[in-house]
């Protein structure tokens, strides 16, 4: 990534008050910011928008975030993306889940905005 390009940040979340907080935060960091609500937005988006990192809700509407993560690391045009999942859930097993399929961290909702921002930098340094 060259410094005169700032990092694309892709959020695919269906919770509205989730999405706003974020892109303000994003934004708000010097990102570039594009907002999905469901599943297959999120590949379409992937695919137009070519974002360094995704904030990826596990529970969407259309397709999971779990298909999500799986078709953009079977895709060799995304398998570089850097995939977060999020989710309200944290029990083990979907976290593992998450990691088996590709996801680079995993984040609990609620998430302090500080340790969202400092997983991102770091993933994207």
């Amino acid at each position: 990534m060259t410094e005169s390009r700032k990092a694309r940040i892709l959020i695919a979340d269906d919770e509205p008050n989730i999405v706003l907080s974020l892109e303000f935060l994003m934004k708000k960091e010097g990102f570039e910011v594009a907002v999905v609500g469901d599943g297959e937005a999120a590949l379409q988006k992937a695919a137009e928008f070519a974002p360094d990192l995704i904030l990826l809700d596990v529970m969407m509407p259309k397709k999971s975030g779990y298909e999500v993560c799986e078709a953009l690391r079977a895709d060799p045009a995304r398998a570089g993306v850097k995939i977060i999942m999020l989710t309200a859930k944290g029990r083990e097993t979907e976290v593992a889940k998450g990691l088996a399929l590709g996801a680079d961290a995993y984040i609990t909702k609620p998430f302090s905005t500080k340790d969202m921002v400092a997983r991102i930098k770091s993933l994207l340094a």
